[in-house]
């Protein structure tokens, strides 16, 4: 903590206009929408609003950018990285200023924009600079007097659909593979947190990318969105949200031109805990797994199963540490706990601890407002919660934890599985065959065992089920955005 940058208390606001083509632009239609900061309920600045004229205009920036001959088309992969590197280098010179604007704008602590998004945007678009020049195909020894061999060619220009969680930090998750992979771009930023989405399209000028390789149109899901999944000049879309958005884009793909599709959506993800784990270690590691970033992950630890014999001195811990959980302002450094992202969210996730309360799960602590102002929620435990209650079935992104009791091993597997999401879990325990077994059997794209969500960036991530298809981050990311071609070539004789 010493070692942390004091943050910008109030950010100037620079760039509220639509980037297309390296240039600034408002809306065709003139129309603007608020970005509120969720501490105070106050505006921060007007956004031009993006809709279907807009991104019309930015999806034909984007194929001229990637028409055969042009700039980006015919530079060297490696250059592509370069061009990754440099806006990398730009991200950090201007980390302070872009991690108090994600607070402003997010709520999020600064401490966690800081060092957690802003570190992982650097780290992100670092990695896949290197790629750039990795991308390989193969020969292969076919039957007859024939030379065969592939190529990984760029899926063309890709729409980008982000949330408002981690917003430049989901930025960094699309952009990153599409570049390396030589795609150009069209990406609408949540309307919720645009801004600094938009400040990075004025690095991207600067770092030095070609007109219309990278575009960036802020507006609303059902107009901005839509049309991006419904665009027949676009080749591929990918989504990080909700489930229920995510079926609405999936079928707009399949009803235009069938354009490819990646989905990271929604997750109730379990965490397994057993009595022989280290319960102090377990108990704040899960509190972390749920209530970071104020509960608004889609892979939160949502589900905390434990085991008959410590689940009461776990359910006190919990409690005893939840209350002690700072909740404030992001921009107060001792702060560990902002405010949710919007009145709807605030709404939505008020309701559900309602129904906690109403449909018989015990309340520990928390369970309603902070304060008076902003959209705070108090950090809400559960315990004493059965399967069929809203609050352990409906994905909740907010900061309430219910804390369910198992008996057996196979029990905690079943019950893990009985759900329609399958994004994540975890496990706590100190039997490797426990460990193993879970990790085998758990339904999830990922599974940690003795730690929750490590942000490991080198490793895929992406969900089983109803959390989608597809895989963000590491090798197989770069699989979303590339086209495999055959050639073959017939051989006056064939030598080995």
């Amino acid at each position: 903590m010493s070692d942390l940058p004091d943050p910008v208390s109030n950010p100037q606001i620079n760039h509220t206009q639509i980037f297309i083509n390296n240039e600034w632009h408002n809306s065709v239609s003139g129309k603007t929408f608020p970005t509120i900061n969720p501490a105070t309920e106050e505006k921060i600045a007007d956004v031009q609003e993006g809709d279907k004229a807009d991104v019309d205009k930015a999806v034909a920036a984007a194929r001229a950018a990637f028409k055969l001959g042009s700039p980006w088309r015919t530079m060297d992969a490696s250059q592509h990285g370069r061009l990754m590197h440099k806006l990398a280098d730009l991200i950090e010179r201007d980390r302070v200023y872009l991690a108090s604007m994600e607070v402003l704008d997010n709520g999020k602590p600064f401490i966690d924009a800081y060092e957690g998004d802003m570190g992982g945007v650097i780290d992100v678009l670092r990695y896949y600079a290197g790629w750039s020049d990795k991308i390989c195909g193969k020969t292969i020894p076919v039957d007859g007097p024939m030379f065969t061999y592939t190529r990984h060619e760029p899926v063309g220009v890709c729409g980008q659909i982000i949330p408002w969680n981690y917003p430049l930090a989901m930025l960094a998750w699309k952009i990153g593979p599409a570049l390396a992979c030589g795609n150009t771009i069209v990406l609408k930023p949540a309307e919720q947190t645009p801004l600094t989405a938009l400040y990075v399209g004025a690095l991207i000028v600067e770092a030095g990318f070609p007109p219309g390789v990278i575009n960036i149109v802020p507006g609303y899901g059902p107009t901005a969105g839509a049309a991006i999944a419904e665009h027949m000049d676009v080749d591929k879309v990918a989504f990080t949200g909700s489930t229920e958005v995510g079926r609405i884009i999936q079928q707009a793909a399949g009803s235009s031109n069938l354009k490819r599709v990646s989905l990271e959506l929604g997750g109730k993800s379990p965490l397994i805990v057993f009595a022989d784990t280290d319960l102090d270690v377990a108990v704040e590691t899960a509190h972390g797994a749920l209530f970071g970033n104020m509960g608004q992950c889609c892979c939160a630890g949502t589900r905390t199963f434990v085991e008959e014999s410590i689940y009461d001195e776990f359910v006190k811990k919990s409690i005893a540490r939840a209350k002690s959980r700072t909740v404030g302002h992001g921009f107060d450094l001792d702060v560990e706990h902002g405010p949710q992202v919007d009145k709807e969210q605030f709404d939505k996730i008020l309701g559900l601890i309602q129904s906690g309360k109403e449909e018989g799960a015990q309340l520990g602590c928390g369970g309603g407002r902070h304060g008076d102002k902003g959209y705070f929620v108090q950090p809400t435990v559960f315990y004493d919660v059965q399967d069929n209650m809203r609050i352990a079935k409906e994905e909740i992104f907010g900061p309430v934890q219910s804390i369910i009791k198992f008996k057996s091993i196979e029990e905690a597997i079943d019950r893990a599985n009985n759900t329609t999401y399958g994004l994540a879990a975890g496990v706590f325990t100190k039997d490797i065959d426990k460990a193993l077994t879970i990790a085998n059997s758990v339904q999830a794209g990922s599974v940690w065992v003795n730690c929750y969500h490590p942000c490991t960036l080198q490793a895929p991530f992406g969900g089983f089920k109803m959390s989608g298809n597809g895989r963000e981050l590491g090798e197989y990311a770069l699989q979303e955005y590339t086209e495999i071609k055959n050639v073959t070539i017939k051989l006056p004789q064939k030598n080995s």
